[in-house]
């Protein structure tokens, strides 16, 4: 397809346009482009006398008023949409009514209204972007965790400006039955108000795939394209389009091939969907009748949907992280019990593998900071104090994270709840654990709680070169095992896919990493210990063969990964899948190993 970019619009207007983004939402749509934008809030900087910090405390003050009014209202709205977006756009306005109260947000611009003799408008304004810049700052692997929290913090803020300064929000109402939204950004309340019976598709200047944003239309069903720049500068209202959400491009004013090949790929999809949808009753089973396990990650509780969703069969990550941060004091056992009984439960007796704390040194977590951790992280964060080695400078963490759990089970679990250490290097750091476990489990037997007789399982995150060396040991002190495939390639090859400098150089592929997965994944099996594998390789498909020729049965990975993982699944047999592993692992290069994983599963998608 013969394509111009944006910037050619204004000698173009009419003809072919395609602009690049970020493929957020699958599904393809053919639509007139209705173009809509926030009317910029004037808030020019402002100064008080210190006579007037009372009346810009009370002006701030009205501002929350309202701001917690219009986000209760919302939330009576949104009892029309599907069941999953409900779910998942409604802890979100939840925690933004939390940030409404005594938040940073709050107290920050407060004091700098007395402090600095600034307005209420410019002190919310330099406040959320101070706290912005600090997320910003932390140097850690969830970038995505990170965009989202920032995100968070700017539309708080935006909705307390606009309504500092009466600035009206842009209707969303009567858009034109069929039509392709186009706008410079859209917020996940925006997305909240949108009707999927009415809109064809979303496409935007800003936003990325992990946003708020990207969840709700992908839980709303509505193809999306973010991050496309240059879109509202080339669009005009009625300008006819084609969106590819699994693409990730928008074209505008297509020439009648394009449509024909658009309408195509809608049919196709349409057919592809409810072939997946068909998947997600069905077993994860090989053609030669091999039972393997896709669970799912979650990182917050309001991933739960997305989860049931997918057909996941249980949880093989639960990162804990969510528990400690955005908040100034440490959640209490209790606290802990009721975050951890919220997930088992809706998991329906599933298995659930929830990981203590894997604090990592560069990330920023309010609760820790008051003496729990060290000021400053070292020059090499990663290498430093974190997961396991920090739990075992302070027990006490532990010990509630212990204590939590095993009250979980105790109430009722079932022998489905199973505890997972980060990064652990040597066997001696599992023993320690162990007897810091046991205790805790005898200490709670003597005030009364009736524990399971056989603990919960303690397992390990095999996530560092070091670890999978030295799996034979560590496996004898452990009672399974989750590789951890992000941070095993990010040791093993000494490359931080952050720095772009050196980025290219990530490589799941590259022979050690497979190596190391091979050796680990083989230490377990002698045992007869339970082995999965999680991070970015359980959730590609192209990868499935090799995982499962190389003995592993049971994955965790992100949900929306699960439908095509299962569709791989079902295409392969286990005979087949052991002679290509070995096939690859006699392998030296890199890109020799990705020819022959290509290869594969070009076979594999002929037969699913």
């Amino acid at each position: 397809m013969k394509t111009e970019p944006p910037k050619a619009k204004a000698k173009s207007r009419g003809r072919e346009v395609a602009i690049p983004g970020i493929a957020v939402s699958p599904g393809v749509a053919i639509g007139q482009v209705f173009d809509t934008s926030d009317p910029p809030a004037e808030a020019p900087r402002r100064r008080i006398a210190a006579e007037a910090i009372e009346a810009e405390r009370a002006k701030l003050a009205a501002a929350i008023a309202f701001s917690r009014k219009q986000i209760s209202k919302l939330k009576t709205r949104i009892g029309v949409l599907p069941e999953e977006a409900q779910e998942e756009i409604s802890p979100l306005l939840d925690a933004h009514l939390m940030m409404l109260g005594n938040s940073r947000l709050i107290r920050g611009a407060r004091k700098r209204i007395e402090t600095e003799l600034l307005g209420a408008e410019t002190a919310v304004g330099d406040e959320a972007e101070g706290i912005i810049a600090a997320i910003q700052a932390i140097k850690e692997d969830d970038k995505a965790g990170l965009a989202r929290r920032a995100a968070e913090v700017r539309d708080i803020a935006r909705r307390l400006v606009r309504n500092l300064t009466a600035t009206p929000f842009r209707s969303l109402k009567d858009l034109p039955e069929g039509c392709i939204l186009v706008a410079e950004e859209l917020t996940p309340a925006d997305a909240a108000l949108l009707d999927p019976a009415r809109i064809a598709g979303v496409a935007t200047e800003e936003g990325g795939a992990d946003g708020h944003t990207a969840i709700m239309l992908r839980a709303l069903g509505i193809p999306a394209v973010l991050g496309a720049h240059g879109l509202t500068e080339a669009a005009q209202r009625g300008d006819a389009a084609v969106l590819d959400g699994a693409a990730g491009r928008v074209v505008l004013h297509p020439t009648a091939a394009t449509l024909a090949e658009a309408k195509d790929r809608l049919a196709a999809f349409a057919r592809e969907r409810t072939k997946l949808g068909k998947l997600r009753r069905l077993p994860a089973e090989t053609t030669d009748g091999e039972q393997v396990e896709l669970q799912a990650n979650l990182e917050i509780p309001q991933e739960l949907p997305l989860i049931a969703q997918a057909g996941a069969q249980g949880i093989g990550l639960l990162r804990t992280e969510f528990l400690f941060m955005n908040r100034e004091d440490l959640p209490d056992e209790d606290a802990q019990v009721e975050a951890y009984t919220q997930v088992v439960d809706a998991m329906e007796g599933l298995p659930v593998t929830i990981r203590v704390l894997d604090w990592g040194g560069e990330k920023d977590m309010e609760a820790l900071a008051e003496g729990v951790v060290p000021v400053h992280a070292g020059g090499n964060p990663a290498l430093g104090l974190r997961g396991l080695r920090m739990l075992l400078k302070r027990p006490e963490l532990l010990e509630v994270q212990f204590a939590a759990v095993l009250r979980v089970a105790s109430a009722g679990a079932d022998g489905n709840v199973r505890l997972l250490l980060p990064m652990v290097t040597v066997p001696e750091e599992v023993r320690q654990a162990r007897e810091i476990y046991e205790r805790v489990a005898r200490r709670l037997r003597r005030r009364g709680e009736r524990l399971p007789e056989k603990l919960p399982p303690l397992g390990v995150m095999i996530e560092t070169p070091g670890a999978a060396l030295a799996a034979d040991a560590i496996a004898l002190e452990a009672d399974f095992f989750a590789i951890g495939t992000n941070d095993l390639a990010m040791y093993t090859l000494a490359v931080d896919r952050a720095e772009a400098e050196v980025s290219h150089l990530y490589d799941p592929l590259h022979p050690a990493v497979l190596r190391l997965v091979q050796f680990a994944t083989e230490a377990a099996l002698r045992l007869r210990m339970p082995v999965s594998i999680c991070g970015e390789m359980a959730g590609n498909p192209l990868l499935t063969p090799l995982l499962l020729g190389l003995g592993v049965r049971t994955f965790s990975m992100n949900a929306s990964s699960i439908p095509r993982v299962k569709q791989a699944v079902r295409a392969l047999d286990i005979g087949g899948c052991a002679r290509f592993a070995r096939r690859v692992m006699e392998q030296s290069d890199p890109a020799r190993i990705r020819e022959l994983v290509a290869g594969f599963a070009e076979g594999v998608t002929e037969r699913a």
